[in-house]
């Protein structure tokens, strides 16, 4: 059944990365709990067209839980107060009528804020450059497919895989760190024949390309992979530790 609430938004404002930015606070008044929460977004942007102000600048594009655009800090956790969702498959269902609903943009010195609750997660394509692809000669799809691969290792990689690079892990650790995102596009390679002629550069290159952009150390609090909307599991960065240290000893 469906139902209308009515809630008040603390939206953080802020102008470029330059800017010292600030909360403003809106109202909005009949909401249908069956409301997406970009939805809900959708609505106070018309409104506030409407009343010939500025909308919110806000980061979206699938809008089905797969591109990680829709970056938001939601009442103090990653895409809000759900388990396994991006904040496109968030539903207004999930809040209280005449609640006070707080939104920022990841606060990580590894994502600057572009404008409002945008910010610039150029920084994971710049990791993923520094590694995160198989550049040999693997051969063509059928000589590919003949390799090999245990099913635990295959069902391994494909979970790590899922990895869509929301930058939710980098927002939910206190260390501002990269490593659960790191450790997932390692895994996804290093666990398939594909990916092991090339291992021990891959993750000496990403692993220096992740600090020398600004993320902070992980210290195994587990915040990432509890706010992480695909399950992305802890185990990658002991795989990712392991790969790291292997190749250093190498060296």
């Amino acid at each position: 059944m469906e139902n209308n609430i009515n809630i008040k938004l603390k939206v953080w404002r802020q102008q470029d990365a330059r800017d010292k930015g600030r909360f403003e606070t809106f109202k909005l008044d009949n909401i249908s709990t069956d409301s997406s929460f970009l939805e809900m977004m959708d609505i106070l942007n018309e409104q506030l067209v409407n009343e010939g102000k500025e909308p919110i600048a806000f980061d979206h594009d699938c809008r089905e839980g797969i591109c990680g655009m829709c970056s938001m800090y939601i009442n103090g956790r990653p895409h809000g107060p759900d388990d396994d969702i991006t904040t496109c498959q968030l539903h207004m269902r999930k809040f209280k009528d005449g609640e006070t609903i707080t939104i920022e943009p990841w606060r990580s010195a590894g994502f600057p804020v572009i404008k409002d609750l945008i910010v610039d997660r150029t920084a994971f394509d710049k990791i993923i450059a520094a590694g995160g692809y198989v550049s040999v000669n693997t051969g063509g799809v059928p000589d590919a497919n003949a390799l090999p691969i245990s099913k635990d290792a295959g069902d391994e990689a494909m979970d790590a895989a899922s990895c869509i690079g929301c930058g939710a892990c980098v927002a939910a650790c206190k260390n501002g760190s990269a490593m659960l995102f790191v450790s997932a596009k390692v895994s996804q390679l290093s666990l398939l024949p594909q990916g092991k002629v090339e291992a021990a550069r891959r993750a000496k290159n990403m692993v220096a390309r992740m600090d020398e952009l600004g993320f902070g150390n992980c210290t195994n609090t587990g915040a990432c992979e509890v706010e992480c909307p695909k399950g992305i599991s802890l185990a990658n960065i002991s795989r990712l530790n392991r790969e790291y240290l292997t190749a250093k000893i190498k060296d």
